[in-house]
């Protein structure tokens, strides 16, 4: 399963889920089942905000995991 590190991310560069969530500009509801995983489905217009916002790569904004 590939899982977004948004909350690692927030926390690596002293940021709070409040911050990305206005940056993204997003519905709460949507933004907060993104970054704890609960959507099978992000847009590729956020995912090039994230980076830019976090100054990294795509890799860097997700993980492999063995989880299901």
């Amino acid at each position: 399963m590939i899982k977004l590190r948004a909350l690692e991310l927030l926390k690596e560069n002293g940021r709070i889920k409040y911050w990305l969530y206005m940056q993204l500009g997003m519905r709460y509801q949507n933004f907060n089942k993104m970054v704890n995983n609960e959507t099978k489905s992000i847009k590729y217009e956020n995912i090039e905000t994230m980076c830019r916002l976090f100054d990294c790569t795509p890799n860097d904004l997700f993980k492999i995991s063995d989880e299901l």
